[in-house]
């Protein structure tokens, strides 16, 4: 089963980068996109399902902001479409196919970097999401949550940590939330699990040449329920091309869909 997660930053101009050829070529079996920035009667041709795959899409109800998409070769059992916390739902940002007992899931977590009240809001969310999160694994179900969860967790997920102390996606809270979630409810960082090397990133900066000096940062993620990242067995950040200004993530686990 191969998982493919990428924030596209805008469905519609990750397209016509040829991001969707690249996916095809992929076989993958489950794709989760986040930051469509599109209603479904904006999606473009490039982007709806091909030939017998299903997809999903839940956009924010502010037109151009957020959203997220799932593309699936099988088609789900079931499909949920937000959380049921109002204010979260309302832009889009969880996203969920069921297959027997395995849940995947297209996350997109708020980013706090432009404004205090940004960061407010993600605490906000952060407040909210964790109880979210350790009753969805409480269910007994297997889970595979990926997306952009905007927080580099360690000094090793981000080039420069030492500046960035006091910066959104690194601050000591949010790394903490994140410790919490792998080292106390017991998720799984299914990259790390696999690829333990420094320079590994999903997210370059405009600014600064950042992308071809390769100062990054790691917070696009595979976070996974034990059972399910146990059968983890191959990672690829992929940066041949340019779709977006984060890359996509593939996870490869022995698991029949």
């Amino acid at each position: 089963m191969r998982i493919i997660s990428v924030n596209v930053n805008g469905i519609r101009s990750a397209a016509s980068k040829g991001l969707f050829t690249w996916l095809k070529r992929q076989r993958p079996d489950v794709i989760c996109l986040q930051e469509i920035k599109a209603l479904v009667s904006d999606v473009p041709p490039e982007a709806q399902p091909w030939r017998r795959w299903h997809a999903f899409f839940h956009p924010a109800d502010k037109k151009g902001y957020a959203g997220t998409a799932l593309y699936c070769k099988r088609e789900p059992d079931r499909v949920h479409l937000g959380t049921g916390i109002g204010w979260i739902d309302a832009e889009g940002r969880y996203l969920r196919a069921d297959f027997g007992n395995l849940s995947v899931i297209s996350l997109y977590v708020p980013s706090g970097s432009s404004s205090e009240e940004a960061q407010a809001k993600k605490f906000r969310f952060m407040k909210a999401f964790m109880p979210f999160l350790k009753a969805l694994k409480a269910t007994g179900r297997e889970l595979v949550i990926v997306g952009d969860w905007n927080i580099a967790h360690k000094e090793i997920d981000l080039k420069n940590w030492k500046s960035n102390q006091k910066n959104s996606g690194f601050l000591p809270e949010e790394r903490a939330w994140l410790t919490e979630l792998l080292d106390t409810v017991g998720y799984v960082d299914v990259f790390r699990r696999l690829i333990p090397l420094p320079d590994q990133y999903t997210w370059w900066s405009n600014r600064g040449d950042a992308w071809n000096k390769n100062v990054g940062w790691r917070i696009d993620y595979h976070i996974a329920t034990p059972g399910i990242a146990a059968t983890a067995e191959y990672a690829r950040i992929y940066k041949a091309e340019r779709f977006s200004d984060h890359a996509p993530l593939s996870i490869d686990y022995d698991f029949a869909l």
